[in-house]
């Protein structure tokens, strides 16, 4: 490609076309367009006139889902189980981990792909006064709901009816 000179009432202007790489290939900084490295690797050298594109495999803890131009590997995902997450599928060179929630957590926020969990919170314990309305997921929270007059619960689980005793009842109280 050569540049076209172009000028405009006394001055000198520079204009480019515009390079257009194929579908599987990515520009370089010095404007070449080079083959697209395969999932599971990124760009170590540019291609040159006399050689193709060097790819090297992702390091540990690193993968790559798709063609690419990069340089660098994503990272992993970190499954902490410190945060109520365990690791349901593994990390390989072209795919990322998959993290999940353990029993009585829910996913607040789901990784960027939309297939695990990036942020688990412990569910919502329900205070006393009030019942589970709905038991939380692995997707939602507890939901929790006052009791209603007449009613209470201890434990925060379940209402129970007040025990209504009649104005004839007495206690009786014994002294020995």
């Amino acid at each position: 490609m050569f540049p076209t000179f172009v000028f405009v009432s006394g001055l000198v202007a520079l204009t480019v076309p515009a390079l257009c790489c194929r579908e599987k290939e990515y520009s370089t900084r010095d404007g070449q367009c080079c083959p697209m490295c395969q999932e599971g690797t990124v760009v170590r050298r540019d291609c040159t006139q006399l050689s193709g594109t060097l790819c090297v495999p992702c390091e540990d803890g690193t993968f790559m889902n798709k063609l690419n131009g990069l340089t660098r590997c994503f990272p992993c995902a970190a499954c902490d189980t410190a945060q109520g997450l365990f690791e349901q599928q593994k990390c390989t060179l072209t795919t990322d981990a998959v993290c999940d929630v353990f029993s009585g957590y829910f996913c607040r926020s789901l990784s960027d792909d939309g297939t695990g969990c990036s942020l688990a919170v412990r569910h919502k314990v329900c205070a006393p006064g009030q019942r589970i309305e709905a038991p939380g997921t692995s997707r939602s929270d507890t939901v929790c709901e006052d009791c209603p007059p007449g009613y209470f619960s201890e434990d925060g689980v379940n209402c129970k009816a007040w025990t209504v005793c009649s104005k004839t009842q007495k206690k009786v109280l014994l002294i020995y």
